[in-house]
């Protein structure tokens, strides 16, 4: 029986924030298959922000090797990652809108990397991107927000609207970067659920940095533990115990 390659293949990543810095990966390899939603998890300054930022190279590995959908993400030049990128889709802790514009221009922005700068501007969208951003919007409860300015709304609407633009790159892959931080508990169970859901709906996996051990062990079906850069846990989120959250958190209360 044949094994499918998984999407994401990450082997002995490294990386430092300047030459003679504290390295702050320590050597961690992983697979992310095509239907996983993965946590990783961790105390403060483990290394889950920077991680996850490598995978699309917003932070450049000091060494290792990175394969999407069997393209080495490390060796590409600057046009060929521009071209990558759009086949990665991001959701931000600070959720990256901008403010002075409306929640539909927002969701359009996710489709920069195929118009360009200069097309974007000035608006000039092709009818199936203005109603695939409409569907998007739909899709994330926000219909009645169309033409609302992003700073008009909520903090859980707000990471709607980023989810929304992110699936208008129409992903192979969703990098979720702490997207509960600044929400209230249950708002952050329906920002975990509405990504779980069109994760499974639109079949894309889904890479998620979450500091909630809770929310990371209902929504997700495999976790990573990081403590100081070093991967200490690896596997179904069903495997994982109170021994293997001590290790991940050390002295840090729970």
């Amino acid at each position: 029986m044949l094994t499918e390659t998984p999407i994401l293949q990450v082997k002995d990543l490294r990386a430092r924030y300047s030459n003679r810095g504290p390295e702050i990966l320590k050597g961690i390899s992983f697979d992310v298959d095509y239907d996983d939603f993965l946590a990783i998890i961790g105390p403060s300054g483990a290394g889950k922000s920077t991680f996850i930022r490598c995978i699309n190279r917003l932070v450049s590995p000091s060494s290792g090797e990175i394969l999407l959908d069997g393209t080495d993400v490390l060796k590409l030049n600057s046009r060929e990652l521009r071209r990558l990128r759009r086949n990665i889709g991001m959701i931000f802790q600070e959720f990256n809108l901008i403010d002075r514009m409306s929640v539909i221009d927002n969701v359009l922005s996710g489709r920069l990397g195929y118009v360009g700068n200069t097309r974007a501007l000035l608006r000039l969208y092709a009818k199936a991107d203005i109603e695939r951003a409409i569907s998007m919007i739909e899709r994330v409860g926000l219909s009645d927000h169309v033409d609302k300015r992003a700073d008009e709304l909520s903090g859980g609407q707000r990471q709607r609207v980023g989810i929304a633009r992110a699936l208008m790159q129409d992903p192979k892959l969703l990098l979720v970067d702490e997207p509960t931080s600044s929400l209230d508990p249950k708002i952050s169970r329906e920002v975990m659920n509405l990504i779980r859901d069109i994760a499974r709906e639109f079949k894309v996996p889904v890479l998620c940095n979450i500091h909630d051990i809770k929310l990371a062990l209902e929504f997700c079906n495999k976790v990573i533990g990081l403590q100081d850069g070093i991967k200490k846990f690896d596997g179904p989120v069903d495997e994982v115990n109170e021994s293997h959250l001590g290790e991940i958190y050390a002295m840090e209360v729970l």
